[in-house]
């Protein structure tokens, strides 16, 4: 699985946001913690917003949170707020940029080989705080649950 760099910033705020549990975060510590550039953050998070997963106020105490507990919100409704629908594909890649339509996702949860994708682009494209080609702990626990890509 391949991740936009609008995709892994989304994660990336929503994790840095999730991990501060009080109060809000200002869109320039979420840039600087996460080195993301600023004005593409801005975009992103108002891309959230719109999609009602993060509120926000202005002001000198004002800042960024998540709209619902971190453990509600799925990777895939992070995925839709800034790419937009998520394609069903069945079936592992072949090797040339395309995937074999057999097999798939079962009611509950993707199947084997999507998880093993997911967990190899975790691996590959996506970085946590200080923890180069990782997600942070608490969100690779929520990829792993089954139901994480499922809209709620």
């Amino acid at each position: 699985m391949r991740v936009s760099a609008k995709v892994d910033y989304a994660l990336r705020a929503c994790s840095e946001l999730a991990a501060c549990r009080r109060g809000t975060r200002q869109g320039e510590r979420l840039s600087q913690a996460q080195e993301i550039p600023l004005k593409f953050l801005e975009n992103i998070l108002l891309d959230l917003k719109h999609a009602g997963l993060v509120q926000s106020q202005r002001g000198a105490e004002g800042g960024y949170w998540l709209s619902l507990p971190a453990e509600e919100i799925s990777l895939a409704e992070v995925i839709r707020a800034v790419e937009g629908p998520i394609a069903n594909v069945r079936g592992p890649a072949t090797g040339t940029g395309r995937v074999r339509r057999s097999g798939g996702a079962t009611p509950g949860g993707l199947d084997r080989g999507s998880r093993e994708s997911a967990g190899r682009a975790r691996g590959g494209h996506a970085r946590g705080p200080g923890k180069p080609g990782r997600l942070p702990d608490e969100v690779s626990a929520i990829a792993r649950r089954p139901d994480a890509w499922l809209p709620h």
